[in-house]
């Protein structure tokens, strides 16, 4: 077959000729993607403004230890056994402490024995440290420190004149809620049964810590040397060179006042130096001995629920007065609330109506 100058020309056209024509139906169909995804920015828009906008707005300020205290549930609390609860009884009123059997067994045991059968009964306040401890028990006992032997007064049945240095615990199975917060005292810290715990998971033990209102076994040089015939409480500065060396026993859960504002002693470690300066203790109870309708009924916040993480959480992170919010808290500064348990509501009953025979 032959061509002519003509058609061989005109050969070359015929594919730019279809590229166009294959070109066209894909500018129109490829603008479509284009109007839908304007058109979904355009929906998408007010959505984005939205969120935006409440991105913006400040959150709501956290709640108050009052208010988070106040609103807090029946079962965040828990009733004091009354076996673990002393009841000092001073000239200026009560002083109640929760005794700690997981840590301290058998000093708690003595405790117990020795306020059974009266044994603190006239005893006396000896020593008032400033910033330090409160410290009770015979003013007439044995001295260590001067040799001198004095006529003390005896122990009751049951009450033991010797007891082991209860210093620390295992670890294993004690159920501590940790603080988050760093701890200089302890590699870990936080609240076990409501008392301020540290522990230390290389050794494996526990022990209770030195901080306001802790309760503490005195004794002399030898370790063992304690019973629980000789008490303390912190009223100052936590003083936590003690852990590890006294066998701590429970805390002040209510009337600290009567023991932070006595007259301080003198130069010698606070101990009163003469018979006078002395408060004299009416008398010591464990509050499960007391009539029911006499026994203190107090409540210790649990610190495994959310109203606890909460109440740390509010004093982590203060507003209102305070300029400068730490975003901390230490053991000795997360206390574990306490409260009187409230009073059961009464039972309000309807007036029925009565019938026409009972009216008349």
């Amino acid at each position: 077959m032959t061509m002519d100058k003509t058609t061989m020309k005109a050969l070359p056209l015929l594919p730019l000729l279809a590229a166009l024509a294959l070109c066209a139906p894909l500018q129109s169909h490829g603008a479509e993607p284009a109007e839908r995804a304007k058109a979904a920015r355009s929906a998408a828009a007010p959505a984005t403004a939205a969120a935006a906008a409440a991105a913006k707005k400040p959150a709501p300020p956290p709640r108050s230890s009052a208010d988070i205290l106040a609103t807090a549930p029946a079962a965040v609390w828990r009733d004091v056994d009354p076996d673990n609860l002393l009841v000092m009884t001073l000239p200026q009123g009560q002083v109640f402490i929760e005794l700690a059997p997981r840590f301290a067994p058998a000093h708690v045991d003595n405790i117990r024995a020795l306020a059974r059968g009266g044994y603190y009964d006239g005893l006396a306040i000896v020593r008032v440290q400033d910033n330090f401890v409160t410290q009770w028990g015979d003013p007439n006992a044995d001295d260590e420190d001067t040799g001198l032997k004095g006529k003390g007064k005896p122990f009751p049945d049951g009450a033991k004149s010797h007891l082991p240095a209860e210093f620390s615990i295992p670890l294993k199975g004690v159920p501590m809620t940790v603080l988050p917060d760093v701890e200089g005292w302890a590699p870990r810290a936080g609240q076990v049964d409501g008392f301020p715990a540290a522990a230390d998971p290389k050794t494996g033990q526990a022990w209770l810590a030195h901080c306001y209102g802790t309760v503490g076994a005195g004794r002399g040089n030898a370790k063992d040397s304690s019973t629980g015939a000789e008490l303390y409480a912190v009223i100052g500065h936590a003083p936590r060179g003690l852990d590890l060396n006294i066998t701590v026993v429970g805390r002040v859960l209510k009337g600290m006042e009567f023991l932070s504002a006595l007259p301080r002693g003198g130069a010698a470690m606070g101990f009163y130096d003469k018979p006078e300066q002395r408060l004299g203790i009416d008398r010591v109870s464990l509050a499960s001995a007391l009539p029911a309708e006499q026994r203190p009924a107090l409540q210790v916040l649990r610190t495994d629920t959310p109203t606890w993480n909460e109440l740390l959480n509010a004093r982590r992170h203060r507003g209102g007065w305070f300029v400068h919010s730490p975003g901390y808290t230490d053991l000795c500064s997360a206390a574990v609330p306490v409260r009187v348990k409230p009073a059961p509501a009464p039972d309000v009953k309807l007036n029925e109506p009565k019938s026409p025979e009972t009216r008349r």
